[in-house]
């Protein structure tokens, strides 16, 4: 498997949407995030959306469908379904899946794995550039405590993943199989055991992630851990990484937790990224979901052009350049990378000519 730059980000492999936003042009996003479910079947102890609620509520499929033909039209590249529920709870999602690969858009899901069933991941496998399953634990007596889920629950995962491998390799499906594992006080222990596992199933890749802190999430882990104190297990993970199957250890984004210091003043990544939600609201970002001041608009209302060019979404954008101060925003958001790249380009350093 080739370097997915999980740890990084792929902004500078669309060069000409880049320049478009250096000359000053309205662009559309290259990759968006949608929420096709409110509701999620297990309150796990690091989910960083549990203040909305977990609502049962679930996206129009129709007027999703619409949106999806819009997105693909303005150059909308690709789109991963999670956000704040359990995106298979809803029952159009593998159709959902499938239609946004018709828009002509990469698809891509992050799901537990509970409602991964052989039929499900049959009917969505073949649309799908990949699929990343959570799993938290090694055993499954961690996993319930931090997943907070049926006792049964970690087997069920671990058999439908290891059957959407199965699938996958039957059909020569194009899609990777991945599965992330947030590091935490009561999993660290587990994680080489969870990558033994998985290698012997013959999924992908595992990356291991640090616990990011939401801003209005009451979901917290103990103060005195520190992944700087973890950073042996990078080494220790590498013996896995072999015959097909990679460990992502993700120690940048840990080592950015240490150092809290951004290198941009501004967030300059909006125009390249959206969030849309389970009730039709179209978000600047993750950190800000349910925030009226950060909503541009809803798919139910207006269509997502009207939202995109909308003086709405450039009165956020203003308030974005000229008031948020981006020290109380989030660390390690799904834009900082991007952020200090853009910040680059708009305030080089001396001597750039000397490449």
């Amino acid at each position: 498997m080739t370097d997915l730059r999980i740890d990084s980000h792929k902004l500078m492999y669309h060069v000409s949407r880049v320049k478009q936003w250096l000359d000053g042009e309205n662009v559309y996003p290259i990759y968006m995030e949608i929420s096709p479910s409110g509701a999620c079947n297990h309150r796990c102890t690091f989910c960083a959306f549990d203040y909305l609620d977990y609502k049962p509520r679930f996206i129009d499929k129709d007027v999703l469908t619409r949106v999806l033909g819009e997105l693909g039209q303005h150059g909308v590249k690709s789109i991963m379904y999670a956000g704040e529920g359990e995106p298979f709870l809803h029952k159009h999602m593998a159709e959902l899946l499938v239609n946004t690969k018709k828009a002509g858009i990469d698809t891509a899901v992050a799901t537990n794995g509970v409602l991964l069933d052989e039929e499900t991941a049959e009917g969505c496998l073949d649309a799908l550039t990949w699929m990343r399953v959570s799993i938290n634990a090694g055993t499954k007596e961690t996993y319930t405590k931090i997943h907070r889920s049926r006792p049964g629950d970690f087997d069920l995962v671990i058999k439908n993943v290891s059957n959407a491998v199965r699938l996958k390799n039957k059909n020569n499906y194009d899609c990777t199989i991945g599965v992330q594992c947030i590091l935490l006080p009561e999993n660290y222990r587990e994680i080489s055991l969870l990558a033994a596992l998985l290698k012997d199933i013959g999924v992908d890749y595992l990356t291991v992630k640090p616990f990011i802190q939401h801003l209005m999430s009451s979901n917290t882990i103990d103060e005195g851990f520190r992944y700087k104190d973890l950073m042996y297990l990078e080494d220790e993970l590498k013996e896995y990484s072999q015959n097909g199957f990679n460990v992502v250890f993700r120690a940048h984004g840990m080592e950015k937790l240490e150092n809290k210091e951004r290198p941009y003043e501004r967030c300059l990544g909006l125009p390249f990224f959206a969030e849309i939600v389970s009730n039709g609201n179209v978000y600047t970002c993750g950190p800000y979901l349910g925030d009226e001041r950060f909503c541009y608009g809803n798919i139910y209302e207006n269509t997502f052009t009207e939202i995109w060019e909308g003086g709405r979404r450039k009165q956020i954008l203003k308030m974005v350049e000229t008031e948020l101060d981006v020290r109380k925003c989030m660390h390690n958001c799904r834009l900082d990378e991007i952020n200090r790249y853009l910040w680059g380009l708009k305030h080089p350093s001396v001597h750039v000519n000397f490449i």
